[in-house]
């Protein structure tokens, strides 16, 4: 099981850095952070996006299972998409 936080942390020299991304799923890096999580938490039925603040959205993806499939390298995959991890609320985020 991966930590998030260490993991996003990790990878901070990464974050936005979609044109590293070697054949995306998805041209639109939202989207495209959207369909990895997709891949690796599969079954939600409801919304990527459960709520959102001012300029920042929160994921519906959860954590606990992300952790327990993620690795490194997808962690690296969805913050040069432009996701991180906020550890006060245990959750997902994107600013918009």
């Amino acid at each position: 099981m991966i930590d998030l936080y260490q993991a996003f942390e990790a990878a901070s020299d990464e974050y936005i850095k979609f044109d590293r991304i070697v054949n995306p799923l998805h041209p639109r890096p939202d989207l495209c952070a959207f369909l990895m999580l997709d891949q690796l938490v599969p079954g939600g039925t409801g919304d990527m996006v459960s709520a959102a603040e001012h300029d920042e959205i929160f994921l519906d993806t959860d954590v606990g299972k992300l952790a327990e499939v993620a690795t490194q390298e997808d962690i690296v995959y969805l913050h040069r998409c432009g996701v991180r991890y906020d550890n006060s609320l245990d959750c997902l985020a994107m600013f918009a």
